[in-house]
């Protein structure tokens, strides 16, 4: 075998384990909190992390359109995970912010989360555990 073909194979192994861990992933969010989808956790996530931000932030962030990212935005209000608050720097948009329920169900969330990822690297060396976030840090990082 070339090196070309190994290295074609090799991506297109990446490209396959990726879209198994995707959809993996997408299942787990519903065993983890049963009322969040993997979008709607992944917006929570990311408006605690930057303590709020505007719809359009999570459209350029997800690459989701705006009308998903109303939808997703409706339903964590709907239960009581997000509010809005006019944003003083320009009185037509509206920062989101999550509620103490919203916090709290996403730190109870993490918390599953943290665990299984835990339990599936309980026989990965830490070497191993640590190239494999080196890998994927530097992958998401590319443009």
């Amino acid at each position: 075998m070339t090196a070309r073909d190994a290295r074609t194979l090799a991506v297109d192994t990446i490209q396959r384990e990726l879209t198994a861990f995707s959809r993996r992933a997408r299942g787990r969010a519903a065993e983890l909190h049963p009322e969040l989808s993997l979008v709607a956790y992944s917006i929570l996530d990311l408006i605690l992390d930057r303590d709020g931000c505007l719809a359009t932030d999570l459209a350029e962030q997800f690459l989701l359109d705006k009308s998903t990212v109303s939808r997703q935005v409706s339903a964590l209000e709907k239960l009581g995970y997000l509010e809005r608050e006019v944003d003083p720097d320009n009185r037509r948009n509206h920062i989101l912010r999550a509620t103490p329920t919203g916090r709290a169900v996403a730190r109870a969330a993490e918390s599953r989360r943290r665990e299984a990822f835990r339990s599936r690297f309980a026989d990965w060396s830490d070497a191993d555990v640590e190239a494999m976030a080196g890998y994927l840090v530097r992958y998401n990082r590319a443009e």
